[in-house]
């Protein structure tokens, strides 16, 4: 199943190319809000499955085209991000220790919007395409040979970063938690529509060129193991996502104007657009070209614009 907000943040399963309100059948769940409503239709998911279906199959619709897609999970209590869990396409002799850290909810942005770049003098702004795990029911201490059991879905995720700020070392809060920088979406798509989430083809494009192109299947450590651990260091509710890394190779600058596409095997399409207002450019190269070039450094330096190098 498909599970979406639309509009003014209806509940929608999406059938074919048709949006469906189905929120007459979750009505009755407390909740103050969105972020609620679906956190507890998650944790509640048993008891309402083939009502949704029920209510999908007998309902019209619209097409898809014409509503506005939302955020499929608007404020999750935690939004946890692997680090450094990609082999790389075998760059990595082996994997890097197991290691996460924690996005603010408030970064969220759904299908369609826009993440903004801040007036902060990062070296690069970068948006890593990742596969989003969504959980479906409290996990604390979780044994890696039970975590299956606590997976609800997946999305498309983006971890928007602000790199090289300043002070060196003061890095992941500062660069990872900005408004609009952990776009989602379009839509939750249920585990059991995903046998095997470790074999699924992640693309990244930016303004139509392939970007980002990489498996699930070079995952470091699995989606298990990561929740065995993060469950470990604290509990995960429901409608909490676990984003589980990237790919690093194809990263490259996003900058104004820009639209983004993720599309992960089976989740689906996410877009988003990017918003400069200081109009700051880099070259387009990905990581991957500046390394083929023998290039000083990873990531492409900034060309122009506030912050810029002196003599660029």
């Amino acid at each position: 199943m498909k599970i979406l907000f639309f509009d003014d943040f209806k509940l929608g399963v999406l059938k074919g190319d048709t949006v469906i309100d189905v929120s007459s059948v979750a009505r009755n769940i407390p909740h103050t809000g969105p972020h609620n409503l679906i956190s507890g239709l998650i944790e509640r998911f048993t008891d309402y499955r083939k009502r949704l279906e029920e209510a999908a199959a007998k309902g019209r619709g619209a097409p898809v085209g014409q509503v506005r897609i939302r955020p499929p999970l608007p404020k999750p209590y935690n939004i946890d991000c692997m680090a450094v869990n990609y082999m790389e396409d075998g760059t990595r002799a082996e994997p890097a220790p197991i290691n996460a850290f924690h996005k603010s909810p408030s970064a969220v942005i759904g299908d369609g919007d826009t993440m903004v770049l801040p007036d902060v003098p990062a070296a690069i702004f970068e948006g890593e395409a990742e596969l989003g795990v969504v959980i479906g029911k409290r996990a604390t201490n979780v044994r890696a040979a039970d975590a299956v059991s606590h997976v609800f879905g997946y999305l498309n995720f983006i971890d928007g970063s602000a790199r090289g700020l300043p002070p060196a070392g003061n890095t992941f809060f500062q660069m990872k938690s900005r408004d609009t920088f952990a776009p989602m979406g379009p839509y939750i798509v249920t585990a059991d529509e995903l046998p095997d989430p470790h074999k699924l083809q992640i693309r990244l494009s930016v303004n139509g060129t392939l970007k980002q192109n990489f498996n699930t299947s070079d995952m470091a450590h699995k989606i298990p193991r990561c929740i065995e651990w993060v469950s470990s260091i604290h509990t995960l509710e429901p409608g909490d996502v676990l984003a589980t890394g990237t790919n690093h190779g194809g990263l490259s600058a996003l900058q104004d104007g820009d639209t983004i596409e993720l599309e992960t095997e089976g989740l689906g399409r996410l877009r988003v657009r990017v918003r400069d207002d200081l109009k700051r450019t880099w070259a387009r190269q990905t990581r991957f070209e500046r390394q083929e070039k023998k290039l000083e450094g990873a990531t492409t330096p900034q060309l122009t614009g506030k912050y810029a190098a002196p003599g660029r």
